[in-house]
């Protein structure tokens, strides 16, 4: 189970030649893979060959190979973490139970959603990042936007692995859904809002790849707690990946930051006429672009109450984060949490069922994770010897879901007005001109070792290989 078969069709570690039905109703979906790829894939990259890495096993030690791979040839496969035929369910009405093998009828519908949904956002990031190729920084850059693009590939065909091998019909025809919606389009767009927004530039990406490839860290560690054993067990694989797709974010920020630094540092000012003019990104611009991409990222984690939530967890399908390491009944019918509303012109906090607060509960481990990474940003402000420092918003700032949807909130977390909102929009989200002074920065570096004068160069390379290495060699 743990080595990945690459002399069949589809790229495997879970016996598809022994389900034929199942492996021929998927090599039928393939072409149309294929076909969304090259349509809305990652532009003019389909001779391109990038030191990529491929899945060999799922054993966490040398589970990866590295070797220069045609774009159009990289081989997309459906690999599972090992199952324990032991397993039982450790939170929930089913607590104690044996985990699921099979869905069971009655939370059919409920499990079709979670994994269309998750399935969803897999394509959508893709089909964000198309154009990113044609802008990047350096070699190495690009090379790691490439990898984040097949890998979310790759968890497309993990989430439609599942809908065609357990939801019969039903499943079959989500799967073709998941390549027929489109991020942004108006009338067939992707399922949750942060995915139908725009990532013109590479800051946008490296925000995105921060905060909402960590949303879906999240959602990915509170579905391997499913009693759905297949889910979970397909999850816990493309957690291994997904880590790569936050350090590109952390490390990208960060190194926006540090060139920013040492551009301060060499002016002696923090003016930023004078930093645009020398041609790097300003502190105040990467706030704002930080506060747009945490507060769109936040909101997907849902309503701050929701009986799905509760439905969710109770029957088993959806678990916390690190659910195994909390120290509680794991039933929660007695719990309490507290959440926010707006109340007199203020936020105040009260406190609902637990269970019905799930979403919540999600989104504050989220939010203690994101404020670690946005400290180490910190840091390279301080190492530099600068007083600057970027903050995180408040959770109730620029919310579109839930009891805050509509309440104007300032970064600070105050309640204000609609004029005041108005009044400071501009310094708190990111302007049209922030936006056309970040996009005209953008021009792709394609000399290994070379890097744009916005973006410090990396410590290090990918898999011991120096910076300088050709990690795309173009065709």
């Amino acid at each position: 189970m743990s080595v990945i078969d690459y002399s069949q069709k589809i790229p495997n570690n879970v016996g598809l030649s022994e389900d034929r039905t199942l492996q021929r109703a998927l090599e039928q979906w393939q072409p149309n893979f294929i076909r969304w790829w090259d349509d809305v894939g990652p532009e003019g990259s389909t001779d391109h060959e990038v030191y990529l890495r491929t899945a060999v096993g799922v054993d966490p030690q040398g589970w990866a190979s590295f070797g220069h791979v045609k774009m159009r040839d990289y081989r997309w496969g459906i690999f599972l973490n090992p199952g324990d035929a032991n397993r039982s369910i450790h939170f929930g009405d089913h607590k104690g139970e044996r985990a699921w093998a099979d869905v069971p009828g009655e939370h059919r519908a409920n499990l079709r959603r979670i994994i269309v949904t998750q399935g969803d956002t897999e394509p959508a990031s893709v089909e964000q990042q198309r154009h990113l190729g044609l802008t990047a920084p350096s070699l190495y850059d690009l090379r790691n936007l490439f990898q984040i693009n097949v890998e979310e590939g790759r968890h497309l065909w993990a989430m439609v692995y599942l809908l065609h091998k357990h939801f019969g019909r039903d499943g079959r025809e989500e799967a073709e859904a998941l390549l027929e919606r489109r991020s942004g389009d108006e009338n067939n767009p992707r399922i949750l809002g942060a995915f139908n927004e725009a990532t013109p530039d590479w800051l946008s990406f490296f925000m995105f790849t921060y905060f909402t490839d960590r949303d879906g860290k999240f959602q990915l560690c509170a579905l391997a707690e499913s009693s759905f054993d297949p889910l979970a067990r397909t999850t816990k694989f493309m957690l291994t990946e997904e880590a790569h797709h936050m350090f590109v974010g952390e490390s990208g920020v960060g190194r926006v930051i540090q060139r920013t630094a040492q551009a301060m540092n060499e002016l002696k000012s923090d003016d930023v006429a004078r930093l645009r003019a020398a041609g790097v990104i300003d502190l105040p611009t990467i706030q704002r672009y930080l506060n747009f991409h945490y507060s769109v990222t936040i909101d997907l984690f849902g309503a701050d109450q929701s009986s799905n939530a509760a439905t969710f967890y109770s029957t088993g399908i959806k678990g916390r984060y690190e659910e195994g390491k909390r120290d509680d009944d794991h039933l929660l019918k007695d719990r309490t949490y507290k959440v926010l509303e707006a109340a007199g012109g203020q936020l105040v906090e009260k406190d609902v069922p637990m269970l019905n607060a799930l979403n919540e509960v999600l989104r504050d481990d989220f939010i203690k994770d994101s404020v670690a990474g946005v400290g180490r940003w910190n840091k390279v402000l301080e190492k530099a010897g600068l007083p600057h420092r970027l903050t995180v918003p408040h959770k109730a700032f620029h919310r579109n879901i839930g009891a805050l949807s509509g309440v104007k909130v300032s970064p600070e977390g105050r309640v204000v007005s609609d004029g005041e909102w108005a009044a400071n929009v501009a310094h708190w989200l990111p302007s049209r001109e922030d936006r056309a002074y970040v996009a005209s920065l953008m021009g792709r570096v394609a000399d290994p070792g070379r890097f744009a004068n916005w973006i410090a160069p990396p410590v290090m390379g990918i898999n011991r290989q120096p910076v300088d290495f050709d990690y795309v060699r173009f065709g």
